[in-house]
C-alpha cells in the first residue's frame, strides 16, 4: 500500500511541476510576442514621423532658406532615428530628435506667413498626431517590458527561464524626459 502512495505523490508532484512549467513558458511566450508587437508599433510611428520631416523641412525652407544649420540638425537627427534598431539606440536618438524638431518649430515662429501656410499647418498637425501615437505606443511597449522583466526575475522563474531562451528586454526611455514632455505646439 505504501509504494502506491509514494508513486501517487510523485506523479502528483510531476503533474504540478509540469503544469507550472507549461503555464510559465506559455505566459512568457505571450508576453514576448506582445513586447515584439509593441516595438513594431513604435518603429512604424518613428518611420511615419521621419517620413513627414522632409516635407516639413521643404515647407520651412520656402520661407527661411537661410536656416541651413537647423535643417542639417533635423536631417541628422532623422537619420539617427531611422537607423536605430534597438530600444537603447532609439532612446538615445529620441532626445536629439525632439530638440531638432523644437528648433525647426522655433524657426517657423519667426515667419507668420509660414505659420499661416495650409501645408505647414497640415504637416505640423500630422507630426503632433504622430507624437501622440508614439507616446501611446511607448507606454504600451514599456508596460509589456515591465511585465515580462518582472516575470523573468520572479522566483522560481529565475531558476529556469533563461535556460528556455528568455531574457530581459530594454525599456524605450528618453535620456531627457523633458524633451518629450511637451509635444510640438499647434497654433491656428
Amino acid at each position: 500500500m505504501e509504494p502506491l502512495i509514494i508513486i501517487g505523490i510523485v506523479v502528483l508532484l510531476v503533474v504540478i511541476i509540469g503544469g507550472y512549467l507549461w503555464a510559465t513558458y506559455n505566459g512568457l511566450v505571450k508576453l514576448n510576442v506582445r513586447v515584439d508587437e509593441a516595438w513594431s508599433d513604435i518603429t512604424v510611428q518613428l518611420k511615419r514621423r521621419a517620413d513627414l520631416l522632409p516635407n516639413l523641412i521643404e515647407t520651412v525652407k520656402g520661407y527661411a532658406a537661410h536656416e541651413q544649420g537647423v535643417f542639417n540638425q533635423v536631417t541628422e537627427a532623422r537619420a539617427k532615428t531611422i537607423s536605430a534598431s534597438t530600444p537603447a539606440e532609439a532612446s538615445a536618438a529620441e532626445g536629439e530628435f525632439q530638440q531638432a524638431l523644437k528648433s525647426i518649430f522655433a524657426v517657423a515662429e519667426a515667419y507668420p506667413e509660414l505659420q499661416a501656410s495650409r501645408n505647414f499647418l497640415h504637416l505640423q498637425g500630422e507630426i503632433v498626431d504622430t507624437e501622440d501615437k508614439l507616446q501611446s505606443a511607448r507606454r504600451f511597449y514599456n508596460g509589456g517590458v515591465r511585465e515580462l522583466n518582472t516575470k523573468i526575475k520572479m522566483f522560481p522563474n529565475t531558476l529556469f527561464v533563461r535556460g528556455l531562451g528568455f531574457s530581459e528586454r530594454d525599456f524605450f526611455e528618453v535620456a531627457e524626459p523633458s524633451a518629450i514632455a511637451e509635444p510640438p505646439r499647434v497654433q491656428f
